[in-house]
């Protein structure tokens, strides 16, 4: 089966080609990783798939659906999540708040009784908080700061509470850009955990671009290569870890004196 797919997919900025006919497919419940250097063009193709970005040529296919021309609130909806490489959290509202967001696209009242808050909409936001607190917060094990704005947490809780706005969000595919970025070695630790155990527990499929090598070949499925824009290896990560074009890619070319 294969839940997302990537087909022929070109990228340009005016002059500047930043993919060229990049493909593949990702199965239900794999850890899929991009990876590249600097420049290859690995966040264009979660911009892409999140709608972000429109390409010139090629298809995205969506549990079924082709989504290429799809506005990113309906993708959301469909059930494609997003975390940033930058924090992209309301730094003045609580944790709880931030998480609870997530849910947006998801919800069923309408304004009016929203802004009552009566009747289906109380209700609506009395089983969102229930299930955020009991479900995502203790999943996530931020139940110490859930009133605390977010303004006031070091870098790696930042990352999880965005983490939780993503799952609040009931992805069946999570993207995720760099979500290690930045983070010291305890925290890059439980980071991979708590990725391994969205995969489990949660049934979540994870599209992940990160630079840390030994977190990539631990927890990954299946690995993607691009460079200037290209696929330029695909496979297992031991697979992908000694291909001669990947190895070239982050070495460079021997020269001979």
């Amino acid at each position: 089966m294969t839940l997302l797919a990537v087909d022929n997919l070109t990228l340009a900025f005016g002059g500047l080609n930043v993919l060229s006919q990049v493909s593949f497919t990702v199965e239900p419940g794999q850890i899929f990783a991009i990876i590249g250097p600097n420049g290859a063009g690995k966040t264009s193709i979660l911009n892409c798939i999140g709608g972000f970005y429109r390409a010139q040529q090629g298809r995205i296919f969506f549990d079924d659906q082709d989504i290429t021309n799809i506005s990113p609130d309906r993708r959301a909806a469909m059930g494609l999540a997003r975390t940033f490489q930058n924090i992209a959290l309301f730094r003045g509202m609580t944790v709880l708040d931030n998480i609870k967001l997530g849910r947006h696209a998801h919800l069923k009242t309408g304004l009016l009784s929203s802004l009552l808050y009566w009747g289906a909409a109380q209700r609506e936001e009395m089983e969102l908080r229930r299930e955020v607190e009991e479900s995502i917060i203790d999943f996530l094990e931020i139940e110490h700061i859930r009133n605390q704005p977010v303004a006031s947490l070091a870098y790696g809780l930042q990352k999880r509470v965005e983490l939780a706005r993503a799952l609040a969000m009931r992805p069946k595919v999570l993207l995720m850009d760099e979500p290690v970025a930045g983070m010291n070695a305890e925290e890059t630790e439980d980071m991979a955990r708590f990725i391994l155990d969205i995969k489990e527990e949660r049934d979540v499929t994870i599209v992940m671009i990160e630079h840390d090598m030994n977190m990539i070949m631990d927890i990954s499925d299946q690995v993607v290569v691009v460079n200037f824009g290209q696929k330029i290896a695909e496979g297992n990560p031991r697979q992908v870890q000694s291909h001669p074009e990947v190895v070239k890619a982050y070495l460079g070319e021997k020269r001979e004196r």
